[in-house]
Parts: C-alpha cells; structure tokens; sequence
C-alpha cells in the first residue's frame, strides 16, 4: 500500500490552527446551527485548520456522543476548505474508537490530547500514542504536549515508529524548553506549532514553530491572521504590536491557571450576537465586571 500523502496536513498545521467553541443551545445541547455558522465565519477569514474537540471547544465537558456529533459537523462544514484535526483522548479504547471515527468521518488529522493519568511512564506515553497512531495509519497525527516533564527524545523515539506523527502541539509555558525539546525530537521532521496561542507565538516561532493555535480567532480571525503573516514576513514589531493589542484578552483567558479560558471567549461571541456564553462544569460563567471587561475589548477592536 503507498504511503499516504501527508504534504496538506504539514502546510495546514504551519498556520493558525483554529480551536473552535461547542456553543450550548438553551436546553444545554450542542447548538448545531450556531456551531456551523461559527465555523463558516473561520473558513471566510481564511482559516485552513480546524480542531473541533480541542480544549477551548470543552472536550472533557461533551459526552462522548457530542464529541463524535462535533467532528461530524466540523468535516461537513469544512468541505475540503481546510484539514480537520480532531481532538481525541481518554482512555486507549475511547481514543483509539474516535481516531478510527474521525477517519470514517473525513477528518485527515488527530490531535491527541495529553493524556489524564496520574502515571505517565515515558515508554508508556509512547505505547499510548503508538497504539491511537497505528490504528489510523492515513492519518496525520499530532500529540499534544502540555507535561513540562516530557523530554524531545521521547518524541524522537515516538516519530521513528510512527511514520505518520506530522506535527507536534507544545503547550508548555517555556520558549527555552521549547527550543531544546524541538532541537532534541527533531526540529526539520515534524511542524512545531505553539500551543499557547497568540500570546507565546513571537517567542516559540523564534525558536522554531511556524504554526500557533488560537482561541481567540473565534472572535476576530483577521487578528490571527494579521500576526501570522507578521511572523512570516520576519516583521517582529508589527507582530508585536498585534500582541500588545490583543494581550489584556489573552491574559484574561491565561489567569488563575486558565480557569476562564473559554469562558472569555464565549463572552466575547456572546457580545458579538453570535452565540450564547455559557459553559459547562467545571468552567463558571464570568463576574459581571469581567464579562464588561470582555465587552469593552470587543467594542474597541471594532469587529
């Protein structure tokens, strides 16, 4: 069988990898029209990677039947607009039965989310990723780093058995670390993209990343955009001023430990007419005097 042409997942990781919302209808389920609509929005704005089932999407609040239903919607939206790369995670069966759904469904990408144990072995962390990997050999596969601990050879280790392991989403508060650990697993074999959003991307691409993923571009994807083609262009200052633009936000979402992180987000589109904000447990509804902080930066970007 000949290998899979993986060339369209690698280019599409190298942009802003967008980790769209699961807006709830008031009876609490997945607003399907809402979804789509705020998809729609991101494929206008020129986005070219999806990841439905991501952490800003609320992956470990949506049942498992949600889960699927959102990977559905998100291939069937996307139209071959761009690649889908679907969050999947949990126990090895439940990870390995949702890559297997993702393909079936039309996706080209997993994003496998770190793992949730309080256990990790180093070889196991392998097995576990090689398992979701080899059960979806067409896919491209993309582990998610948020464990500081984890060292590039590790990664290294993973990458030469799993020949379809394309990119890499590092999410670890620390461009120095980045920067090792990309030189260590292998800075040229796979695309580094920085998990931490607008917020860290000048940094990590200096250090190797050419891609970043956003929550953010939910709400203003011609933000996104704009530092992304500041980073390509080599001009640090223009994207350093959109950093600075979007940074009383960013740092919103980024306090107490992330605890608002979609919450500032909902409210954002909440403000804009284009969903409801509400969240699931363990997320929490804003203050009021945070969510007129909320409103005010929307106002002043003049979306």
């Amino acid at each position: 069988m000949n290998a899979p042409d993986l060339d369209p997942c690698r280019s599409a990781l190298a942009d802003v990898v967008a980790i769209p919302v699961t807006p709830f209808a008031e009876d609490g389920t997945v607003d399907q029209d809402a979804y789509r609509m705020l998809l729609r929005r991101l494929l206008d704005g020129g986005i070219r990677a999806l990841t439905p089932n991501g952490n800003t999407g609320e992956f470990y609040a949506l049942s498992p039947e949600e889960r699927l239903l959102v990977t559905e919607l998100t291939v069937a939206e996307a139209g071959g607009r761009a690649e889908v790369l679907a969050g999947v995670g949990h126990d090895l069966t439940t990870a390995i039965a949702s890559a297997r759904h993702a393909r079936d469904t039309g996706a080209s990408m997993i994003m496998i989310h770190q793992p949730v144990h309080p256990y990790v072995a180093r070889d196991g962390w392998i097995d576990y990723h090689r398992s979701i990997a080899d059960a979806v050999p067409g896919l491209g596969v993309v582990p998610y780093i948020r464990d500081p601990a984890l060292d590039g050879r590790t990664l290294d280790r993973l990458g030469a058995l799993c020949p379809n392991v394309v990119g890499v989403k590092y999410a670890v508060r620390d461009a120095a670390r980045f920067a090792a650990f990309a030189r260590d697993a292998g800075l040229d074999r796979f695309v580094w993209v920085a998990g931490l959003a607008e917020l860290y991307a000048p940094a990590y691409w200096s250090a190797g990343a050419t891609g970043f993923t956003s929550g953010l571009v939910n709400v203003a994807p011609s933000v996104s955009t704009g530092m992304l083609a500041a980073l390509r262009a080599g001009d640090f200052a223009e994207a350093m001023r959109v950093w600075e633009r979007i940074r009383p936000f960013e740092e919103l979402r980024a306090a107490r430990q992330s605890a608002d992180n979609v919450t500032v987000v909902k409210a954002a589109l909440a403000e804009l007419g284009l969903c409801r904000a509400e969240v699931r447990p363990p997320s929490r509804q804003l203050p009021d005097p945070v969510r007129e902080e909320v409103a005010a930066l929307v106002r002043g970007w003049g979306l």
